[in-house]
């Protein structure tokens, strides 16, 4: 993108601020966003150059490959309004088999001593899938006291097929037993949910993302669209065409009905309507080729918040009131009633 570009770019940004909202997020999104530092120095001077009435910040989510001395000291001046995200799959193992034997070139020290609330993003691959305890355990003993992302990857294999199943099975059983043990570590996103907004029938007819709304993506000509995923790079520019005149406003278009009203976990469960269109040519429709491995995580989201619960009467280290203590309970019992039976064949789930 050229800096004339970014300029009206980031100038459309601040004269179309959502009324839901009073703080801008400006993402930096690649590839990898560092190989364009220079262009980002600018754009980010430019900002600060506007006389701007409401709170905003920066991110960009790297792989810690391209740091020089120039970067660091550059991010940490600006550290009050630049966060620097790192993608980490785990270990070095992991890590160098999902990107490039790139392990060794990240200062991991310095994510860790500048940015330990941020957390991290990994990927869940086929390969590192019967590793996924031990790289969530080791990023931990990082020092990270969050992993804010754990992407099941897309590709030509099947999440749902029984070989994987079985493998998280028991991936899934000792992180359940790390995070009860240490019941005060945030646990992973993949087992961070609210289990009782399943139970409290607080379930409103809304889109699950902001796609069209509150996150427009800006591509390298300047051309605005829905989302990040909603680009050239995932759809045929004929294809875009058509998307595009959608009313992203009327969240009903986006709303699968089977889902909303014959699923318990529909709350918590993950979609993503870019990837819905890919798959079915329509946001009403979800993709459901996931549904099976999403109602096994909510089996062991209950599993650990039960067994937290018992342990200290809490479910994220925090005190927990009486009402939602009730609605997770309840929640607790419905998810192994409805999903236990399906993946007892496995082995012995209690």
């Amino acid at each position: 993108m050229s800096l004339e570009i970014a300029k009206k770019t980031i100038d459309w940004i601040f004269t179309n601020i959502p009324e839901f909202t009073n703080e801008v997020i400006i993402d930096f999104i690649g590839g990898e966003p560092l190989l364009e530092f220079q262009l980002i120095k600018s754009i980010v001077s430019y900002v600060n150059s506007k006389e701007i009435s409401v709170s905003y910040t920066f991110f960009a989510d790297t792989n810690g490959t391209l740091l020089t001395t120039e970067m660091k000291q550059w991010f940490l001046e600006n550290k009050n309004i630049f966060q620097l995200g790192l993608s980490l799959d785990g270990g070095k193992k992991t890590h160098d088999k999902n990107r490039c034997n790139s392990f060794d070139s990240i200062d991991i020290d310095f994510f860790i001593k500048n940015y330990p609330e941020q957390g991290v993003k990994m990927t869940l691959s086929e390969y590192s899938l019967k590793y996924l305890a031990e790289d969530i355990k080791f990023i931990h003993s990082l020092g990270f006291k969050e992993i804010d992302g754990v992407n099941l990857a897309e590709g030509s294999f099947d999440w749902n097929k029984d070989e994987y199943i079985k493998i998280l099975i028991s991936q899934l059983k000792e992180l359940v037993e790390f995070y009860v043990e240490n019941d005060t570590l945030k646990p992973c996103a993949l087992l961070l949910k609210e289990l009782d907004i399943c139970e409290s029938k607080i379930k409103e007819r809304v889109k699950y993302c902001g796609t069209g709304v509150g996150t427009p993506f800006f591509d390298i000509d300047g051309k605005r669209y829905p989302c990040s995923y909603i680009t050239p790079m995932s759809f045929p520019i004929n294809e875009l065409d058509e998307i595009l005149k959608t009313n992203f406003l009327n969240d009903e278009l986006f709303i699968d009905d089977e889902c909303f009203n014959h699923c318990y976990i529909y709350p918590i469960c993950p979609t993503c309507a870019g990837a819905n269109y890919k798959t079915n040519k329509s946001f009403k429709k979800r993709n459901k080729n996931k549904c099976r491995i999403q109602r096994l995580i909510a089996l062991f989201i209950a599993d650990l918040q039960a067994k937290r619960l018992v342990k200290s009467g809490s479910l994220l280290g925090q005190n927990t009131d009486n009402t939602k203590y009730y609605y997770t309970i309840e929640a607790i019992k419905k998810i192994k009633s409805l999903y236990l039976d399906e993946f007892k064949r496995f082995e012995t789930l209690e």
